[in-house]
């Protein structure tokens, strides 16, 4: 799961997140003193998340940061860290999960976690993050994930550009060389990312990501991936906000979909 956490007390975050790699050590945990910084820690991954203490001093304290979140995340988990339990009404502002009472201890996390309001997690759903916006990279549980050759990741992007549609050698080989033709080695390289893709997935016991028809084409099942081009085509408004006009830069191929992203944006 993806977590943040935020208070105004760097003793209160330093023990939050030692809990919280405890309870999910292969989670993404994440806290800071600052609300200001909050968003900004949100944007490299969904959040499933948000512990938030609600008496941060100055302008935007833990209620006006929840409701922010849950803008730009609709099912997020808030749960409310408080030293008051008269404090715990403000739960009920921002639909939140429950709400733990200081000093935090980790067995009041744990039970947080159990009885949580929004049970399917988007960090749990799809394992493979693909990130466009910017630079292409792919993660795996929030870890870089990389294959045997860099040319298997450029390939992987092409297929994610064409929206997991199968695409024939000669579309593919155009992205990849786009000076070669099709021709008997090009195929062959080809197949040898497309394996290099495939067993990279296979070691990792993800399988059926990648759909391969012989004679019709190559794609994806784009179900499998979660992807910030694709949230941004749905109008997510986490995916929006992070779209500054980059998108795959280091991809010649991908300089129309670049235009038509930056079109719709200005739309």
């Amino acid at each position: 799961m993806n977590t943040l956490t935020v208070d105004d007390r760097e003793l209160v975050v330093n023990s939050m997140l030692k809990i919280l790699n405890e309870l999910d050590p292969n989670g993404c945990h994440k806290g800071t003193t600052r609300p200001s910084d909050a968003l900004d820690l949100s944007l490299d991954t969904p959040l499933d998340i948000a512990f938030l203490d609600i008496e941060i001093p100055g302008q935007m304290n833990g209620l006006t940061l929840g409701k922010k979140l849950k803008k730009l995340f609709p099912r997020l988990n808030i749960v409310i860290i408080t030293g008051y339990r008269e404090y715990a009404i403000d739960a009920f502002e921002l639909d939140a999960s429950g709400y733990l009472l200081k000093p935090v201890t980790q067995a009041a996390v744990a039970h947080q976690l159990s009885v949580l309001r929004f049970k399917n997690m988007q960090s749990q759903d799809r394992k493979i993050r693909v990130r466009c916006f910017g630079t292409f990279e792919i993660f795996y549980n929030n870890e870089p994930l990389n294959f045997s050759y860099s040319k298997s990741s450029e390939l992987l992007a092409c297929l994610i550009d064409h929206k997991g549609a199968l695409c024939s050698n000669d579309t593919l080989i155009g992205c990849l060389w786009p000076d070669e033709p099709a021709t008997r080695q090009t195929k062959s390289r080809l197949r040898k990312y497309v394996k290099d893709i495939k067993d990279t997935f296979a070691k990792l016991e993800i399988s059926d990501v990648i759909r391969h028809q012989e004679r019709i084409g190559i794609g994806l099942d784009i179900s499998r991936i979660d992807c910030d081009y694709y949230r941004y085509l749905q109008g997510d408004p986490l995916a929006i906000h992070q779209f500054k006009g980059q998108y795959m830069q280091q991809y010649s191929f991908a300089e129309e979909t670049r235009y038509e992203l930056t079109h719709m944006r200005n739309v």
